[in-house]
């Protein structure tokens, strides 16, 4: 319990123990237990720079790569190649472009209700990630060509015998696999271990 009470950050009042009360701000030992306010910056702060990697990448391809050849980074194991994808990952789901846009903006407006009780810094890391790769990929659906909530995503890394992606898809994958993880550990957001 304890080991997980140092991965997580569980806020505590001196004495009692986390799933009683895991929003008190007190002290456990010598060490100041953290606000759940920098929580919040680092959900956003994790966000704001999946989300600028990602935009600036795709900057850089549209300006770059697209109707140009290939560029292979790794062999044939992995290259650059511009494309256009109107559906989700694998290219799947083509005709459901707008659906998939307002799932996404459905998933932002979670993830910013959440952060009002977000308490765990590895939850604020995995929301912070599925936030900024979630904006990264509606952007794309909101702004780019064929015409807004019907935009196509620009995807560019390509491994052989593999889907391409881009960096919001590599956010979103990471962030939900930090989740599982966490829940598997019986983490909640708000700080708590839980076992079940």
């Amino acid at each position: 319990m304890a080991e997980a009470e140092s991965i997580i950050g569980t806020p505590d009042v001196e004495g009692a123990e986390p799933e009683q009360d895991p929003q008190a701000e007190g002290v456990r030992g010598d060490e100041k237990a953290p606000k759940g306010s920098r929580k919040i910056v680092a959900l956003f702060t994790v966000a704001a720079v999946a989300y600028a990697l990602d935009l600036i990448s795709k900057m850089i391809v549209v300006a770059k790569l697209e109707h140009h050849e290939p560029i292979e980074i790794i062999g044939d194991w992995l290259r650059f190649e511009a494309i256009r994808n109107a559906g989700a990952a694998f290219g799947m789901g083509q005709a459901f472009t707008v659906i998939f846009t307002c799932i996404a903006a459905a998933v932002i407006v979670v993830i910013v209700r959440l952060a009002r009780k977000l308490y765990s810094l590895p939850w604020a890391i995995a929301l912070g990630l599925l936030l900024g790769g979630a904006l990264g990929n509606l952007t794309d659906r909101l702004f780019r060509a064929p015409g807004v909530f019907e935009g196509h995503v620009v995807d560019f890394i390509a491994p052989k015998n593999f889907a391409v992606f881009n960096l919001a898809d590599s956010a979103i994958v990471c962030g939900g696999i930090l989740i599982v993880i966490l829940s598997f550990k019986g983490l909640d957001p708000d700080g708590t271990v839980h076992k079940d």
